[in-house]
């Protein structure tokens, strides 16, 4: 599976971005979709989980912020972002589980979202 993420950018704090992520190769296999994230010079984190029965699950940090979507028949995974914070600065990345066997996790190269206060 490749995964192609787009839509980050430069915003204003307050502000809004909707991540987009493309997803192609063998796709008819995957389960769960998500987003982490990856501030300088901290740990990456998983900010929002979407699973195939559509229960959604986000960290604490983005909870009642973000909201996370799938379209399954165009292989596109979202992720809207509203009221940003300089702290949501950072690279984020989708990722998507095949469960298998065997499991396996993919993701793409992120892209990168600056918020400015």
């Amino acid at each position: 599976v490749q995964l192609q993420a787009s839509g980050g950018g430069l915003v204003q704090a307050g502000g809004s971005l909707r991540l987009s992520c493309a997803a192609s190769g063998s796709t008819a296999n995957i389960s769960a979709v998500g987003w982490t994230r990856q501030a300088p010079g901290k740990q990456r984190e998983l900010v929002a989980v979407l699973t195939t029965g559509g229960a959604s699950n986000y960290s604490g940090s983005v909870k009642g912020q973000f909201t996370i979507s799938r379209d399954s028949a165009v292989n596109m995974v979202y992720l809207q972002m509203n009221n940003l914070k300089s702290e949501d600065t950072g690279i984020y990345y989708c990722e998507v589980v095949s469960p298998g066997p065997p499991r396996e996790v993919y993701w793409g190269q992120g892209t990168l979202v600056t918020v400015s206060s």
